[in-house]
């Protein structure tokens, strides 16, 4: 799904495992590359500078294909929903 990266993803997965298999929620927090982003989530609702382009960059890309590939007004969905979502991920903090 192009309008989603994979974070919104891990980050549900973890939050199910918590209530669900302990064991498998304290592999994802310990993990080297998924821990610190989780944990960053959790404490501050916080959001890695590089996460936050790799999210512009995707919406980015999904709304100029949504205005190539539609047909109006149909094509400006993409782009209106893409300037809210990532308004919103630019006003998460920064992962110190």
């Amino acid at each position: 799904m192009p309008l989603l990266p994979t974070v919104p993803f891990m980050l549900l997965a973890a939050f199910c495992f918590a209530r669900g298999n302990p064991r498998f929620e304290q592999w994802l927090v310990e993990h080297p590359s998924w821990g610190p982003h989780i944990l960053a989530w959790r404490q501050s609702g916080a959001i890695s500078l590089k996460g936050k382009r790799a999210a512009t960059i995707a919406i980015t890309i999904s709304a100029l294909l949504g205005l190539l590939l539609m047909k109006m007004p149909w094509a400006l969905l993409p782009a209106g929903v893409g300037v809210i979502v990532a308004g919103w991920i630019w006003t998460r903090p920064d992962i110190p």
